[in-house]
Order: C-alpha cells, then sequence, then structure tokens
C-alpha cells in the first residue's frame, strides 16, 4: 500500500469535503501540520470544524484558515493568541466548544481505540457540564464525554518509515499522537522519511498502522511567544 505522497495537495487529494470534522495535532505553534494546512486553505475546503488544542496565532497554523472564514467551529482548550479568532467568536460567526485540554486529548485517543464515550471529574460543577450526563461513581459525580471521530487527521512529526510509524519531538508529541489516532483518515507531514526497518521500535510512538498517507518538506518553526534576556 503505497503511503509516501509527493506533496500536500497530492495527499489531501480525493480527501477533503466541505463541513468535515479534521483533528489537527499540534500544541501552539509546536508540532502543527503546518503544509497540510495550507494545502486545506489552497484548496478552498469551507465549513470546518476543527478539534485542536489551539487555533495557532493570526498568520499561522489553523489561523490561515480563519482569516479566510473557511472554519465553522472549533473544539479547542486554548485559544488566547489568535486575535482573529476572538473577533469572529465574539461576533457570532464561529462556534466554539470549550474542552479542559485532558478531556480534548482523551476524547481524540478514546476514538482512536474505538471508545464512543468516557466519564471524568473534570469540568463538574462548571459550564463544561452543562447538558451533559451525570453519573456517580463511589459518591463522586462524573460527566459523559464522547470520543472525537473525525473524518481526517492531520499531524506534523519529526521522523517516519514509508510505512508510516511516526516519531515524535518533545512537545510535538503532546497532542499529535492522538489526533491522529482518531481520524478515519490520518495524513501526516514530516521533516524525514528514513528507510524501512532503521527506526528503534522502542522509539517508535506512533504505530504506522494508524497513518494512511505521508509526505516530508521543509517547516518554518516559528516560536509563539520569544523571550530574550536583556544585553
Amino acid at each position: 500500500m503505497k503511503k509516501v505522497y509527493a506533496s500536500a495537495q497530492e495527499a489531501l487529494d480525493g480527501v477533503l469535503f466541505d463541513g468535515m470534522l479534521i483533528a489537527a495535532g499540534g500544541f501552539g505553534l509546536c508540532g502543527i501540520p503546518e503544509l497540510l494546512l495550507q494545502a486545506i486553505k489552497d484548496a478552498g475546503t469551507k465549513d470546518l470544524t476543527f478539534a485542536s488544542n489551539n487555533a495557532g496565532v493570526d498568520d499561522f497554523g489553523i489561523g490561515i484558515l480563519l482569516q479566510t472564514k473557511q472554519v465553522k467551529k472549533m473544539i479547542s482548550s486554548y485559544v488566547g493568541e489568535n486575535a482573529e479568532f476572538m473577533r469572529q467568536y465574539l461576533s457570532g460567526e464561529l462556534e466554539l466548544e470549550f474542552n479542559p485540554q485532558g478531556t480534548l486529548a482523551e476524547r481524540m485517543r478514546a476514538a482512536g481505540c474505538g471508545i464512543p464515550g468516557f466519564y471524568t471529574k473534570t469540568g463538574v460543577g462548571t459550564v463544561i457540564a452543562e447538558g451533559k450526563e451525570h453519573k456517580d461513581f463511589n459518591g463522586e459525580t462524573y460527566i459523559l464525554e464522547e470520543g472525537i471521530f473525525a473524518d481526517l487527521s492531520i499531524v506534523k512529526a519529526w521522523k517516519a518509515d514509508a510505512t508510516g510509524n511516526l516519531v515524535f519531538r518533545k512537545t510535538a508529541r503532546n497532542f499529535n499522537p492522538p489526533a491522529a489516532m482518531c481520524g478515519k483518515i490520518c495524513v501526516a507531514e514530516v521533516e524525514e522519511i528514513v528507510p524501512t526497518g532503521s527506526l528503534d521500535p522502542d522509539t517508535i510512538h506512533l504505530p504506522g498502522i494508524y497513518v494512511h498517507r505521508l509526505i516530508q518538506g521543509e517547516h518554518e518553526k516559528r516560536i509563539e511567544q520569544r523571550t530574550v534576556r536583556a544585553a
């Protein structure tokens, strides 16, 4: 089965459609699938729902799709770095479903394991719990959270082999693996594709069984908040 494609556009060919749910990896600006996001922008796919820890910044990450009004709804944990996101949400142009970070990661991971829902104490007694089923276990109240079953997963890894086994670097490992697991189709972009069999099995963070398509590319690697010491 061919997994390696020549470009982001080729890897997404026949996959995109209006109104789809996309799970996107990354944490802040670290480990975001920037090439695939640009390809989605170029394709003009609209009315998208994104499940992602954050929405990038105004001109990078999912932010570029907010600028073109291609995003209808965000399922996110943190959106504080994106002024256009804030403007669209406050003006009623963008739907928002807030999730605690751990809950969001587990909703993705659970779906990837075929688990339709789970109970958690996180969010009990807050607006997060409104409209959700409550159940008591051993005298403690929990709320039911549903797994996120995405139409497409887009992730960014450090290394891969041709079978799609992925290795992530540091913070990029936070949301990319669970995001990759929950999509009907997973497309990954990587910095380097190495020969099959050259990766130590103990260093593989996501097995290739989850990855359907793969591209290699150059990445910008922006710093979200640059902090420097006075000279």
